[in-house]
């Protein structure tokens, strides 16, 4: 498989921490598969495009429910969005959300369509972890983050910050039409946390849905569905403000974070 590389110079020389020097950017990268939102660390607003390999008729689409599926299409994408905002010589710092079910596959294939970049170094993060990043929920207690996407609906709980359990559906906002459609999400929602109470050999969804779910993505602004999952989970409920930029913007915060941490100028995680 062949990706599209820009020809750059070597490693960055007088790496400073903070801030950004520039040639030591920062991206932070939600690769969805209906849209594909950027923030590149101090050069401008948030972009936000729809997940294509190039404009018009011919527009692939690289993500599918959630996977990459085209590698190199998805590296063509990001060359025409980010090739010519960044400096010639830079090496960005890439912090990308992963979809948690979809396993270390869709993680190398992220970091595989990156190289266009020349990365120095591409950090993961789940998606849901990125959401209560954003959100400044407290990761010291369980929490249930729920994020319905037009494609792809994940339910995951996180235990001190990391990934205790995860279920996902291929379902999201543009499949179901018409007045069903809140009704159809938000019975597989309730369906996967259900399972989820059942399998658990301890309290923490327990104590997780006790405390209330946290809901992001396209879904959560609709409220006959959080109605649904209000009345199925018998749980509060709250939405992440701006929930459609909530993952990559917690994906920044992971950024910030992380470019002076000694795992930034080392292997990819």
């Amino acid at each position: 498989m062949t990706v599209p590389r820009r020809s750059r110079t070597g490693p960055p020389a007088g790496h400073r921490p903070r801030p950004l020097c520039r040639r030591c950017c920062g991206l932070a990268l939600d690769l969805g598969s209906a849209r594909t939102r950027v923030l590149i660390a101090g050069r401008g607003p948030l972009l936000d495009v729809p997940t294509v390999t190039c404009p018009g008729d011919r527009a692939g689409h690289p993500v599918q429910r959630g996977t990459i599926v085209d590698v190199p299409g998805a590296a063509r994408m990001l060359d025409r969005l980010l090739g010519h905002r960044l400096p010639r010589d830079a090496r960005p710092l890439v912090v990308v959300t992963t979809p948690v079910p979809a396993g270390p596959a869709h993680r190398e294939r992220a970091r595989a369509a990156l190289r266009v970049l020349n990365p120095h170094a591409v950090l993961t993060v789940p998606t849901a972890r990125a959401v209560a990043l954003a959100a400044g929920a407290d990761l010291t207690r369980p929490l249930l983050v729920v994020d319905i996407g037009a494609h792809l609906t994940e339910a995951v709980l996180l235990c001190d910050g990391t990934v205790f359990d995860a279920r996902r559906a291929a379902l999201g906002t543009v499949d179901p039409a018409g007045a069903g459609a809140s009704a159809e999400i938000g019975e597989v929602v309730t369906d996967m946390i259900s399972s989820m109470l059942r399998q658990d050999r301890t309290l923490h969804t327990s104590d997780a849905l006790n405390r209330g779910v946290l809901l992001s993505g396209g879904g959560a602004p609709r409220p006959d569905l959080a109605r649904r999952l209000v009345d199925g989970l018998r749980a509060p409920l709250r939405t992440v403000p701006a929930p459609h930029t909530a993952a990559v913007r917690g994906a920044a915060l992971v950024l910030h974070a992380a470019h002076g941490h000694p795992s930034a100028g080392g292997p990819d995680r």
